[in-house]
């Protein structure tokens, strides 16, 4: 390794977890915003006179918004500042998220949670990018499912504080508190974020110059137009398995995003605060200890098998089959709680390797627009569960849909079992 590439990597030994750290904040609030409207439904519901397919409606609206922009956020976050864009997305969503305080019909309510998917769309391009240059394939499975501990962590706090503050003090002023809290953390963030350079963790790995202080702009960008990019994307055959399976993995998690605190709240009688707190709560810090366990198991498999990652992520998708069956057929709270945390468990699992395990299959310069194409199509099936669910809810009960979502586990996590073992990584 030369001099120069000695020294950056020393430099950037310590700030490449700052990074995360960084992020994992900017990350918490991109959650807890979103997960806040669901643990209010009730009251909403109250308020404006809406119906469930109208509630479902609502909760859409951030996702196909979030959907439709996500191709265009991949393909400029490989050529713009993935730090303006992350940290411009944070203060817009903010933004969005405190005007959702002063809505008071059920049009007004769907535009600023369709805004609020415009400004989220941006980031996981960019951070995932971010992170996959200060972190080379050696530690880049640790780092983004420390980094995706921050999505459970913020679904907590969304879904906890909202319920707690909408039964005290109105549905409102939770907006009002997460959107100021957004807007003061991405000031902060501006003056102690970084650019890396793109590609400079594969530089460090195969010994050539990355020196972290240089431009991005200096960095050759990908040739070609937008749609290049994406067909190029999904020529890949193992991308389209990988964004399938997402799309399947996500619709699950959407399912109990949404309806859960309801669920509760109507099933199991609780109040609207612990309808939101165990909600998410059990669910939520099992998918920490998931996610942390699947970084470190994929770390460890991807130095004997190159689909060692995938492996990971099909062993948490069959692993939690049987915990998401119990989840919606129980009667018993103790069983239920069981149930949620042997799902969120292993729903850690297969999140900790989404973009890692992407990154294994596509080259340095296209995983902005493959990432964007990734979130967008996932994002885009799983904004119909809210509403799918409301009407199968109407004729089979919330309790068989919600179990019924076992089978769509079982079986993509069958796809990505036969994908593992037939994936061949990309040279970066």
């Amino acid at each position: 390794m030369t001099e120069t590439s000695t020294s950056a990597t020393r430099q950037g030994s310590s700030y490449k977890w700052l990074v995360v750290g960084m992020l994992w904040f900017v990350c918490f609030f991109n959650y807890a915003d979103r997960q806040a409207i669901f643990s209010v439904f009730p009251l909403i519901k109250e308020q404006l006179h809406l119906s469930d397919v109208e509630l479902g409606v609502i909760g859409g609206s951030f996702m196909w918004m979030y959907a439709i922009f996500g191709p265009f956020a991949g393909w400029l976050c490989d050529r713009l500042p993935r730090k303006t864009l992350v940290l411009g997305g944070l203060i817009f969503w903010s933004v969005v998220t405190a005007a959702t305080a002063v809505t008071h019909n059920y049009m007004q309510l769907t535009i600023c949670r369709a805004l609020g998917g415009l400004g989220e769309a941006f980031y996981f391009p960019a951070a995932m990018s971010l992170i996959s240059d200060y972190h080379g394939a050696a530690t880049r499975s640790r780092a983004m499912s420390l980094h995706q501990s921050s999505v459970y962590a913020g679904s907590i706090a969304g879904g906890a504080v909202s319920g707690f503050i909408g039964e005290y003090y109105g549905w409102r002023s939770s907006f009002v508190l997460f959107g100021i809290a957004g807007i003061i953390l991405g000031l902060l963030l501006w003056g102690l974020l970084r650019e890396p350079v793109r590609g400079m963790s594969e530089a460090a790995e195969s010994e050539g110059p990355a020196d972290e202080a240089q431009s991005p702009v200096a960095h050759a960008h990908p040739g070609g137009g937008m749609m290049e990019g994406f067909r190029e994307v999904l020529r890949n055959r193992m991308v389209r398995l990988l964004i399938f399976v997402f799309i399947g993995a996500n619709f699950v998690a959407v399912v109990f995003l949404t309806w859960m605190p309801t669920f509760l709240y109507q099933k199991f009688h609780m109040s609207l605060s612990m309808a939101g707190l165990n909600s998410t709560v059990y669910l939520q810090i099992a998918s920490v200890l998931g996610v942390l366990s699947g970084g470190w198991l994929a770390d460890v498999l991807v130095r004997r098998m190159t689909g060692g990652r995938l492996l990971t992520q099909s062993l948490g998708l069959l692993c939690g089959v049987p915990f998401l069956f119990l989840t919606g057929w129980t009667t018993s709270v103790p069983f239920l709680i069981l149930a949620m945390v042997g799902f969120g468990y292993f729903k850690g699992l297969y999140d900790a390797n989404i973009f890692a395990g992407l990154y294994d299959v596509v080259p340095v310069e296209r995983r902005g627009v493959a990432a964007g194409v990734l979130n967008s199509l996932g994002w885009l099936g799983a904004g119909f569960a809210p509403v799918s669910i409301a009407l199968g809810a109407a004729h089979y009960g919330m309790s068989a849909c919600i179990s019924a979502t076992a089978g769509i586990y079982l079986f993509i996590g069958l796809l990505l079992l036969w994908g593992a073992r037939r994936v061949k990584a990309v040279a970066a």
